[in-house]
């Protein structure tokens, strides 16, 4: 049985989600790939909680653990884990913090799994580099697709693939104002609204429906499985503010559907409403769930789905990044 020391940066809703499911799926590990994974230190701007020997899980999610004034860089720098999950809020004009917690946890030839979209967007490279250089792993699966799986995929099952371009639907909540829109006629306002009510759009929408997220997204994929160089600032974005029940109304009477489409090909990346025939895969896509099309050249084009949003749904993906790490 190997032991993995774990910590989490980070413990709001992704974090809290891994926490949940190494206590539910923890022994399903050992027994398939003899892990046994410990969370020995947990951090975020509360302060600390750490025990060498494992943090009791259900006490960790109610804060009861020992509280201590030990900060994130202080955790990292003590080095005493063997992999630290970065989950703090994406930042995608500084990528901090999760930047500076990726580096010094990289330094020290830690691996490091994340689902932080900011510091891959403006530094992969950077990153890839001092991973590859201090020995450290670093992944970061879900980043892109939450529970859908896109760079592994690409990585490991179509790794004789040419990747010639990946398009898709990024956004489960763009997606789901769009979904309401053309199924009831509603005004872009309300639905926006009734999305924040049921916690699919945050106070302030603008990281969503203006196309960040998923420029973020495109961004890390180009450079990842594309083999571009480019950060998130080089993306031409726009995105849904702009749309009507009548623009909607219109590509339906015309027989297609209005999606937010983040596509990387030929060296450049596109985020902006588009017009989608309503028999595609794309056009099919309902509520909050994510779709991806990889065009290669000896597979030919390759759809994912899943659920791209949700605690559990990154957490998952994050879960399955460690373990691919060690079995």
């Amino acid at each position: 049985m190997k032991r993995i020391n774990l910590i989490i940066i980070g413990f709001g809703t992704v974090g809290r989600g891994l926490a949940e499911i190494i206590k539910t799926n923890g022994d399903i590990v050992k027994d398939r790939f003899g892990l046994d994974i410990r969370l020995v230190g947990i951090a975020d701007l509360r302060g600390s909680m750490i025990d060498p020997d494992g943090l009791d899980i259900d006490d960790a999610l109610e804060w009861k653990c020992e509280i201590s004034q030990i900060d994130s860089i202080a955790l990292i720098k003590g080095g005493k884990y063997d992999l630290m999950v970065e989950t703090t809020p994406s930042d995608v004009k500084t990528g901090e913090p999760a930047f500076t917690h990726i580096k010094e946890a990289l330094n020290q030839s830690k691996h490091v799994v994340t689902s932080n979209k900011g510091p891959i967007a403006l530094y992969y490279r950077e990153l890839i580099e001092l991973a590859e250089k201090s020995g450290g792993t670093f992944k970061f699966e879900a980043s892109v697709g939450g529970a859908m799986p896109i760079i592994n995929l690409i990585r490991d099952n179509l790794v004789g693939n040419k990747i010639l371009g990946v398009r898709g639907i990024f956004n489960g909540t763009c997606n789901y104002i769009l979904t309401r829109m053309a199924e009831e006629g509603l005004p872009y306002d309300y639905v926006l609204s009734e999305a924040q009510s049921l916690g699919i759009a945050e106070a302030d929408p603008s990281y969503d429906v203006d196309g960040i997220d998923t420029a973020e997204k495109l961004t890390i994929l180009a450079n990842a499985v594309l083999g571009m160089n480019l950060e998130y600032n080089d993306v031409a974005v726009e995105g849904i503010r702009r749309i009507t029940p009548d623009t909607l109304k219109l590509a339906l009477d015309k027989g297609y559907v209005v999606k937010l489409i983040g596509e990387a090909k030929d060296g450049v990346i596109e985020v902006a409403p588009r017009l989608v025939p309503r028999d595609h895969p794309f056009a099919l896509m309902r509520g909050t769930l994510n779709i991806a099309q990889i065009n290669t050249d000896l597979s030919g084009p390759i759809t994912v789905m899943g659920r791209g949003a949700g605690a559990i749904e990154a957490a998952s993906a994050i879960f399955s990044d460690i373990i691919s790490i060690y079995r």
